[in-house]
């Protein structure tokens, strides 16, 4: 067998049932499966996806594993030559895994892959390409010298901003969110770090690789990743969590500086904690009195594009949830031309979701439409007639 998927699910049906149907298009014509790994969710996951995609494996825990645990419990079973571990929250594109495994025969030594990862809006996540946190460029993260820097080699090299995005690039630390690993190195090195309960583990894992004497590689081919920079980075259990896979790391593979690393970073922990608590609770009790008027937020537009036999599932969803929708019936032809179009059917200043009908198009031109010119406040959206489901960045629709 080629390739064996792996997927850890938490609470995200709609968003994996979405992932699950991109994958069935860009497996076709490859020997593979795919396992999805349940970590006790409590929306019914297992049961409303199993019936849906009886071809693939589901393995439902009783207990929430964490992403390392859950992904070992598949990989253990696992029969590919290659191994991919896929975020439910993703896209990807109709040739994303046939391209990624080329280039993995190709370069023999390669470990581990990880590809372009794009927000909602078209723009390249900078979790696509990362450099190992040693303790220097920990600090430079930390401080602001890399967002400061992005270019610089030396404070820039968190994110490896300095890489081209358009070739193939050695980095070092692959994303968890798509990351693609020869099953024999994984042998080698063994599997993911169950001390990672969320966060790190990918880190730590991509550092086994380097220290195997493989390599790490970015290909750029594109897949959507909706949380890359949707998670709420400036809340108190992302913070704790976080640095302290981070501590975890450290004390890890930087025993010998364990004692000068601990007290900074547990440092940098509490006061990133006490920031993100005190302001919670300051928007909490300035919301709760009054102190700062109320703006209203603006509801957002929605413009669908859609074959003539979705059209009329759009507006009724569009009309049974109140939305500000306009819509553009297209063909084959039509959308090959759409993207001149845009700009001339939106508004600048009010958020849009642009929903594109899979029945019309492609995951990959979904992703090239938005990638090829990314619009400010304009967001991308699906519609998908097998599951009569609108999904975007922020809410499911049906």
């Amino acid at each position: 067998m080629k390739i064996s998927v792996i997927i850890v699910n938490y609470n995200v049906k709609f968003y994996l049932e979405q992932c699950l149907q991109s994958l069935r298009c860009a497996l076709k014509g490859i020997d593979s499966e795919v396992y999805v790994v349940d970590n006790h969710s409590r929306d019914g996951s297992v049961e409303y996806l199993r019936k849906r995609f009886r071809e693939m494996k589901f393995v439902a825990s009783n207990h929430n594993l964490g992403f390392a645990r859950a992904n070992n419990l598949a990989i253990k079973r696992s029969k590919g030559e290659y191994v991919l571990l896929l975020n439910p929250d993703t896209i990807v594109g109709e040739d994303s895994i046939r391209k990624s495994l080329a280039f993995m025969e190709e370069h023999p030594q390669a470990g581990g892959l990880g590809v372009k990862m794009l927000k909602c809006d078209g723009n390249k996540a900078m979790e696509s390409r990362r450099g190992l946190p040693s303790p220097l460029t920990a600090f430079y993260k930390m401080c602001g010298l890399c967002a400061r820097y992005p270019k610089s080699r030396r404070f820039g090299k968190y994110y490896m901003s300095y890489l081209s995005w358009e070739k193939p690039e050695k980095i070092e630390v692959i994303s968890g969110a798509y990351c693609l690993l020869r099953h024999s190195v994984l042998d080698e090195i063994g599997l993911l770090d169950e001390d990672f309960f969320m966060y790190g583990e990918d880190i730590d894992l991509s550092y086994r690789i380097l220290k195997g004497g493989y390599e790490n590689w970015y290909l750029p081919v594109s897949i959507l990743h909706y949380k890359g920079e949707s998670t709420h980075k400036s809340s108190y259990r992302y913070v704790h969590v976080f640095y302290e896979a981070m501590l975890i790391f450290f004390r890890k593979h930087y025993r010998h500086l364990s004692f000068w690393l601990s007290l900074p970073i547990k440092f940098a922990i509490y006061i990133k904690a006490l920031f993100a608590l005190v302001n919670m609770v300051a928007k909490r009790i300035s919301k709760l009195l009054g102190f700062f008027p109320y703006k209203r937020k603006k509801e957002a537009d929605y413009l669908f594009l859609c074959a003539k036999e979705s059209m009329k599932s759009c507006r009724r969803i569009a009309d049974n949830k109140g939305l500000s929708a306009s819509y553009m019936e297209l063909d084959e032809t039509d959308k090959m031309h759409i993207g001149g179009q845009l700009d001339s059917r939106i508004n600048p200043s009010v958020n849009t979701y642009v929903v594109c009908d899979t029945s019309l198009y492609k995951y990959s031109e979904i992703l090239q439409l938005f990638e090829n010119k990314p619009r400010k406040n304009v967001s991308m959206g699906t519609f998908s007639p097998k599951s009569h489901i609108v999904i975007t960045e922020k809410e499911i629709l049906r």
